[in-house]
């Protein structure tokens, strides 16, 4: 993957990633790197972190999370967005090990130079979304098509 890429300051949040070359749709931009810990290990480091809003945390599969608070790359700095250019893709190791799962992100649609790479997070919660964790997951995607939080809608149970 060459590197059309890099991480600068956003009007979305802090840290954005920006195209510094054109980007085709379906090409894979970035593989998120960092430490992988069990699901466990990461409730038990960041226990006291749940109410920040903020998390470098992303789920690879059932028993693995991807830590990139530790060893990420700019893959961590990819801001979300309710009408993203980009989407993540998880691989399944062939060797069926979970913990060689990977995930990478690629383009949805033509980027131009120069355009904040953004992806939905598709966070979800047991708990039901209370103003305060609305508050807490806010989005500030700026789309027109913003939902106004990065969590995802309830599904309503089948019938």
């Amino acid at each position: 993957m060459p590197k059309k890429i890099e991480a600068r300051r956003s009007a979305i949040h802090g840290n954005g990633v920006f195209a510094t070359e054109a980007i085709a749709k379906g090409e894979r931009v970035i593989r998120y790197k960092g430490l992988l810990r069990t699901h466990e290990e990461v409730d038990r480091v960041y226990a006291d972190d749940l109410d920040t809003g903020h998390t470098f945390l992303f789920t690879l599969n059932d028993k693995y999370v991807i830590d990139a608070n530790v060893d990420g790359n700019d893959a961590r700095w990819i801001n979300h967005s309710c009408d993203p250019n980009c989407e993540a893709a998880h691989l399944e190791s062939d060797t069926g090990k979970k913990r060689k799962d990977r995930i990478y992100i690629e383009a949805m649609r033509d980027i131009a130079p120069g355009e904040e790479l953004t992806y939905n997070y598709g966070i979800t919660l047991a708990e039901p979304h209370t103003a305060r964790l609305k508050k807490l997951w806010a989005c500030r995607c700026g789309s027109p098509k913003c939902t106004g939080t990065m969590l995802q809608p309830k599904r309503k149970p089948r019938a």
